[in-house]
């Protein structure tokens, strides 16, 4: 098999394959067994039909049709071995000639993984943060839980300030017409929380309940809905209730209503050990992070503008995934947000170059240093994905091959295990000898 490389631009190049006559007679034999184990033609049986029966009932093109894909599927992906090519597009392949006697010649055109220039990526100096959660960190954690699980009670006679709730039904318009999503029922709107229009909650200020309020607002220039920017609008108020929350003492009996716990102490030393540990992990995120960063600034690559579109493409496709796993049109999402798609993609191209640039980076360090995802990486993987998801191992790897993702997981999986070298080859700073005096010895208890 002969292979000759054109370039044709920077980034894209033709490949021209020329397949020996006894390649294709294999192509045609493979294509015939594998009809012929797809139909069953009666007075054959299954798989022994011949290739002038199945010529004559399929036609001849589909025949040779099944044959080149053969062929040139097995020639190309030959030539992209011999030659390190890796694309970054579906090749366009044409094909020049295809006999049985003289052999084929086809063409593969396509935009290639560019070439990385490394710089330095081993010995990098990053700072590596080594967080410690306090008893202070703890209360702060408890006090937040006390917030979410404190109860509302109506206060008679109170005057709505700051923090109080005001139980509301509301009716709203624009020129005295109502507007879409401008009216509600026992609505609790907490004051001071600055969720709806800017100077709606100041107006119920000092207002009890029973009390009628007329608010007068102006929507912002800036509002979503692009009907109401910049309007005025009017708001018949009616207060059914004010209400203050009641936050739960932080004792025993607080610990054992939302852990498992027994006490408050036990509650306190359990949050701290995960607190440490979610600490510990995102500080080493970070590090790993950090010292990426600096191989990929050491780095020299030119991207081509396909890889960018198709990273730009995957991230749309993720934001779409979610809006729709939330029960919502991605469409509405759009109109919410006042952007269009065209939008979106403008606003993630930085983020996408980024993606790509680092992706690449770390995939030629894998090659240099000869760093692949291995079978018990790749489970390792498929299990943690399980545990984010709560799902069953069987049924991930049933829906990354379903979405042919398989070699995106292997990607994955060499890029972390490259950035693992990095931390793996980075300086050590070193520690004065009283301060591992200490260490050791808070182990050792």
């Amino acid at each position: 098999m002969n292979v000759k490389v054109e370039a044709l631009d920077q980034h894209k190049v033709k490949v021209t394959v020329e397949v020996p006559a006894a390649d294709v007679v294999k192509g045609y034999k493979q294509a015939v067994s594998r009809f012929a184990n797809q139909i069953r033609l009666k007075g054959f049986r299954k798989g022994k039909a011949p290739r002038k029966v199945l010529e004559m009932y399929l036609g001849k093109e589909a025949i040779e049709g099944e044959a080149k894909e053969i062929v040139f599927n097995r020639a190309l992906e030959q030539a992209l071995q011999d030659e390190k090519l890796v694309p970054v597009t579906q090749p366009e392949v044409k094909d020049e000639s295809f006999s049985e006697k003289d052999g084929s010649t086809f063409t593969a055109t396509f935009v290639k993984r560019p070439e990385v220039k490394l710089g330095e990526y081993k010995n990098l100096d990053a700072k590596h943060a080594e967080p410690v959660v306090t008893d202070d960190d703890v209360m702060a954690q408890l006090k937040q839980l006390a917030e979410n699980n404190a109860r509302l009670e109506v206060v008679e006679g109170a005057e709505l300030k700051d923090g109080d709730f005001a139980i509301i039904d509301f009716k709203g318009t624009v020129n005295g017409e109502a507007f879409e999503g401008g009216e509600g029922k026992a609505y609790p709107l907490e004051i001071g929380s600055g969720s709806f229009i800017p100077g709606f909650e100041d107006q119920l200020k000092g207002h009890k309940a029973g009390d009628d309020v007329t608010v007068k607002v102006t929507f912002p220039a800036n509002y979503f809905v692009k009907d109401l920017a910049g309007k005025e609008a009017e708001f018949a108020v009616h207060v059914n209730d004010v209400k203050q929350k009641v936050l739960p003492e932080i004792n025993d009996e607080f610990a054992k209503s939302i852990s498992k716990q027994d006490s408050l102490k036990d509650l306190m030393e359990t949050m701290k050990a995960e607190m440490q540990g979610r600490a510990t992990f995102q500080a080493n995120q970070a590090y790993r992070q950090a010292l990426v960063d600096l191989a990929v600034a050491n780095a020299q690559v030119d991207i081509p503008q396909e890889m960018i579109d198709q990273r730009l493409d995957d991230m749309i496709d993720e934001i779409r995934q979610n809006i729709e796993a939330q029960g919502h049109s991605f469409e509405q999402y759009l109109k919410q947000i006042d952007k269009t798609e065209e939008d979106l993609r403008k606003d993630y191209t930085e983020t996408a170059e980024k993606n790509v640039r680092e992706g690449l980076v770390l995939n030629a360090i894998a090659d240099k240093e000869d760093i692949h995802a291995t079978d018990q990486d790749l489970s390792m993987e498929v299990f943690t994905m399980a545990q984010q998801f709560n799902a069953d191992p069987n049924e991930v790897v049933k829906i990354i091959r379903e979405q042919n993702r398989v070699g995106m997981l292997i990607d994955s999986v060499t890029r972390k295990k490259a950035a693992n070298f990095l931390a793996e080859q980075a300086k050590k700073e070193e520690k004065p000898a009283a301060e591992k005096e200490e260490k050791a010895e808070a182990e050792k208890e």
